[in-house]
């Protein structure tokens, strides 16, 4: 017996970072998925194998046993175990799980990667010992997975990832699916730095503490322009979508999160024809994302890898996490 499930990447199109004090974002499921394959165990070990990270271990009562990537496996898989176990034990059987891990999403690059992981996890592991959990409980679990790695996210993405489509997220007023078309044709530039989202969000915070009078007027401005968004996607509007986004990162840029490496592809996303162009994520490096015109995309790409950044076309993923047959 084996269940496996899946669930996708995403975008923040607007509000990272603002969203951790209480301003609204929008965020895309995108069509890049993670995979998890839970088989039960004859013991009560949890073991963790991760193909991207080259990544595994054991986890038992005796600890954490490496088998392939040393003790960085146990920080990284950690948050996994935890879930599987916390589910093991709801569903009161006395067995062990191993779990398998494959994804085609950029790591450590401010797509949700982790996030997916975590939600798929649960995913599998509930249809493993029989609970099938709803959505709503899903999400739980993967947030509990998402403060081991992040500390204090805002649980934008494990929400994206288990419900998909395009959300307008608050942080303590609940998800909202937005009425968006699903057409957009997004384009993400992947810097390839590899940064940490618990230290940027933690930079941000002590800037809005000795600048409250700077960064409150920031936020403010971070909220209008998600109001403004949300009306450009329920009609269509994607040049207005575009400008919007142009200026979501200005703001990005003024707290700090940006560097010149993003800001070398962001420019180079919109002078090959892009509509608008920002970070998203954690920022620091990671990845970025560009709005394209259909008949720019290929320009976009080329543009954004001649800029010295890896690049591919993103459509909307309309479907969350979900069981695979």
């Amino acid at each position: 017996m084996k269940a496996k499930a899946s669930a996708p990447a995403k975008v923040i199109l607007f509000g990272e970072h603002f969203v951790v004090f209480g301003k609204p974002a929008i965020v895309a499921a995108i069509d890049r998925r993670a995979y998890v394959t839970a088989e039960p165990r004859s013991d009560e070990t949890i073991y963790v194998k991760s193909e991207d990270l080259n990544l595994s271990g054991f986890f038992h009562d005796r600890g954490f046993e490496a088998e392939e990537g040393g003790l960085e496996g146990e920080m990284k898989l950690k948050p996994i175990e935890t879930v599987a176990r916390r589910i093991v034990n709801l569903s009161g059987k006395k067995t062990g799980v191993t779990l398998d891990i494959s994804s085609d999403i950029p790591v450590e690059a401010g797509l949700g990667s982790s996030a997916a992981v975590a939600v798929a996890s649960a995913s599998a592991v509930s249809g493993l010992v029989g609970l099938n959990l709803s959505k709503d409980d899903v999400f739980r679990f993967a947030c509990d997975a998402e403060r081991l790695i992040h500390g204090t996210p805002s649980g934008i993405d494990p929400a994206v990832s288990t419900y998909g489509g395009i959300l307008q997220y608050l942080r303590d007023g609940g998800i909202t699916h937005l009425n968006a078309s699903k057409d957009l044709q997004l384009v993400i530039g992947d810097t390839g730095m590899s940064r940490s989202t618990g230290t940027l969000v933690a930079m941000v915070r002590d800037l809005r503490k000795r600048y409250p009078s700077v960064l409150d007027p920031i936020l403010e401005s971070a909220e209008s322009i998600v109001c403004e968004a949300v009306k450009a996607l329920e009609i269509g509007d994607l040049e207005t979508l575009g400008e919007l986004m142009n200026v979501d990162h200005g703001l990005l840029s003024a707290v700090g999160v940006c560097n010149e490496v993003l800001e070398r592809l962001v420019y180079a996303a919109k002078m090959a024809g892009a509509y608008g162009a920002k970070l998203t994520g954690a920022g620091g490096g990671g990845c970025m994302v560009a709005l394209a015109p259909h008949s720019r995309v290929e320009s976009v790409v080329e543009a954004i890898r001649g800029a010295g950044g890896s690049a591919f076309p993103a459509r909307i993923a309309g479907e969350g996490v979900r069981i695979e047959t």
